[in-house]
């Protein structure tokens, strides 16, 4: 499991998924999230803009990111 550190209070799923390297750039994310295959905190997430704060585990295609 990798961990990404927040900079700010939150960080948007689509931005995320970009630092974090889940992604090539942010408009896959965003058809990612639209097709229900990302999960937040084990539940699938339709929202590219929720926000993502510390302790909140975002999960794709195996990967996972933990964010601090």
């Amino acid at each position: 499991m990798d961990k990404f550190v927040l900079k700010d209070d939150f960080i948007k799923l689509c931005q995320l998924m970009k630092a974090a390297n889940m992604v090539s750039n942010g408009s896959d994310a965003k058809f990612l999230i639209q097709d229900g295959l990302v999960k937040v905190n084990g539940e699938v997430e339709y929202q590219r803009g929720k926000k993502i704060h510390a302790g909140d585990v975002v999960e794709y295609n195996g990967m996972k990111v933990t964010v601090e």
